[in-house]
C-alpha cells in the first residue's frame, strides 16, 4: 500500500513539473532557470506544509508518503537544478549561476520553514 501512494504521488508530480516548467520558463527571456526554481520552490512550500500537518496530528503518515515523498519528491529536481547550474557555468554565465544556487537554497529552506509554520499554526 505504501509503494502504492508513493506511485500515486510521483504520477501526478512528474508531469505537474515537467509541464509547469515549460510554462514558466517560456514566459521569460532570461537564461536564469525560472521553471525548475519556481517548481523547487512550490515543492519545498508544500512539504513543510505536509510535514508540519504530520507533525502536529492533523495529516496521516499516508498523506506524507503520497504527497511529500510520491508528489513532491517528483515535483521536485535537484538533477536538473545541477544540470541547469553546469549549463550555466559552461556559458561563462557565473552570475546566473551563482544566483541560481543562493536564490535556490534560501526560498527552498525558507518555503520548508514557512510551510512548517502555516502547518503549525493551523493544527496546533
Amino acid at each position: 500500500m505504501n509503494l502504492f501512494l508513493v506511485i500515486t504521488g510521483a504520477a501526478i508530480g512528474a508531469p505537474l513539473r515537467y509541464l509547469s516548467d515549460r510554462a514558466i520558463q517560456s514566459r521569460h527571456d532570461t537564461i536564469f532557470p525560472w521553471g525548475t526554481f519556481a517548481v523547487n520552490v512550490l515543492g519545498s512550500l508544500i512539504l513543510g506544509i505536509i510535514t508540519g500537518a504530520v507533525t502536529s496530528g492533523g495529516a496521516s503518515p499516508q498523506v506524507q508518503l503520497a504527497v511529500g515523498t510520491g508528489f513532491c519528491g517528483a515535483l521536485t529536481t535537484y538533477s536538473t537544478f545541477s544540470y541547469e547550474t553546469l549549463r550555466l557555468l559552461e556559458g561563462d554565465a557565473r552570475f546566473f549561476a551563482a544566483a541560481t544556487i543562493v536564490a535556490s537554497i534560501v526560498a527552498g529552506l525558507g518555503s520548508a520553514f514557512l510551510g512548517v509554520t502555516i502547518s503549525q499554526a493551523i493544527w496546533s
